[in-house]
C-alpha cells in the first residue's frame, strides 16, 4: 500500500468518531507494510481528555507487540498531533508520522510548535505533512458545521 491508502484508512476511522459525535481524527499504525492498531477519538463518550486516536493506536500497537517501544512503526493520523500525542509518539519511539491536515490551533508537529524537531530529546520521530489534505479538512469541517447547525 502507498501513503495515500493508508491514510484513506485512517480517515475511516475519523469516520466513525464523526458518526459518534466525537471530533472526527483517526489513525493507523504500520509496520512492515501491515496495519496493527487502528483508532480514533473517543474523549466525549469516554469523558476522558486522554482518548485521542493517536494515543488509543499507540496503546493498540504496544498490546500487540508487547512492548513500549515502537520502533520501525509508522503512524498516519488525520490531523496533526496535539503537545500530549506528540510526546507519546517520541515516548513509544515511533520511527514517522504522516499527517493528513494540520490544526492551528492546538497543533504540536509544526502549527503552534513543533515538538518533534524543534527541541533536543533522545528520540526523533520522522514527519510528513498533507497526505489526502483536501480529505481530512473537509471531514473536519462537515462535521463543525454539522455541530453549528444542529444547535440552531
Amino acid at each position: 500500500m502507498n501513503k495515500e491508502e493508508y491514510m484513506k484508512i485512517a480517515l475511516k476511522e475519523a469516520e466513525k468518531a464523526y458518526k459518534e459525535l466525537e471530533v472526527p481524527v483517526g489513525a493507523i499504525i504500520v509496520k512492515d507494510n501491515k496495519i496493527i492498531a487502528r483508532a480514533y477519538n473517543e474523549k466525549e463518550g469516554k469523558h476522558d481528555a486522554t482518548k485521542h486516536a493517536e494515543i488509543l493506536a499507540i496503546q493498540k500497537a504496544s498490546k500487540k507487540l508487547k512492548t513500549w517501544r515502537l520502533y520501525d512503526c509508522d503512524m498516519y493520523v488525520t490531523l496533526e498531533p496535539c503537545s500530549m500525542c506528540a510526546g507519546a509518539l517520541i515516548q513509544s519511539r515511533i520511527r514517522k508520522v504522516y499527517i493528513g491536515t494540520m490544526d492551528e490551533k492546538t497543533g504540536s508537529c509544526g502549527s503552534v510548535l513543533n515538538l518533534l524537531e524543534d527541541y533536543k530529546f533522545n528520540h526523533k520521530v520522522e514527519i510528513e505533512y498533507g497526505i489526502c489534505k483536501e480529505e481530512c479538512e473537509k471531514i473536519l469541517k462537515d462535521f463543525f458545521k454539522y455541530l453549528r447547525e444542529s444547535k440552531k
